[in-house]
């Protein structure tokens, strides 16, 4: 009797918090102000950690920056950083902290352009490419596309969000599909896979 190991994930295996964020949202398309502020955001804040520790301080984080409203968020001062800076449930960067208020701050200024977050992000979206990578080795660290959406963003007034950042960010939202070949997810959309 042959037994099948099953394939590997991209990345995740043994965490279900990790696995489960792999499985069900990251390359998954993602919409909307205030998802795409969040994920900006966790990306910057992710930047020199592990994913996995952001993934596990983000229901705090979705708290403390009020769900990621730009409205809201825009809305926190001087005092709300400092009250941020104290808390442990969050990393804590002021820098990175500051960031988010700002970025939450330039999206206004898009809707007060006409302009919104969603369109800008999403118009920075490449082809899908013709096959599949079989190997991280090969998944870049950032694109063209990468770079001009980062330096778009910063035109707009978003900080801590360079090429690099902004590719994990289209990664994460869906406008680029990195799961490797051989990854569960994939072979399960394949025919003969579990998803219809």
């Amino acid at each position: 009797m042959t037994t099948t190991i099953p394939a590997a994930r991209c990345f995740g295996d043994g965490d279900p918090l990790y696995e489960a964020y792999h499985d069900t949202e990251w390359g998954v398309a993602v919409h909307g102000e205030a998802a795409l502020l969040e994920r900006i955001a966790l990306e910057g804040f992710q930047s020199g950690l592990s994913w996995i520790t952001v993934l596990r301080k983000r229901p705090a984080f979705r708290e403390v920056f009020l769900d990621f409203e730009p409205e809201r968020v825009a809305a926190l001062g001087p005092d709300d950083v400092e009250r941020l800076l104290g808390d442990a449930r969050i990393i804590r960067n002021r820098q990175k902290i500051e960031a988010t208020i700002g970025n939450a701050r330039a999206v206004l200024a898009l809707h007060d352009a006409g302009r919104t977050l969603d369109e800008l992000f999403w118009s920075f979206a490449p082809a899908p490419r013709e096959q599949r990578v079989a190997a991280w080795d090969v998944v870049p660290a950032s694109t063209p596309e990468s770079v001009a959406l980062a330096k778009a963003l910063k035109k707009e007034g978003f900080r801590f969000f360079g090429p690099t950042t902004a590719y994990a960010a289209m990664q994460a939202c869906g406008l680029v599909d990195d799961h490797l070949a051989t990854c569960p997810v994939v072979t399960a959309r394949q025919p003969g896979g579990s998803e219809s």
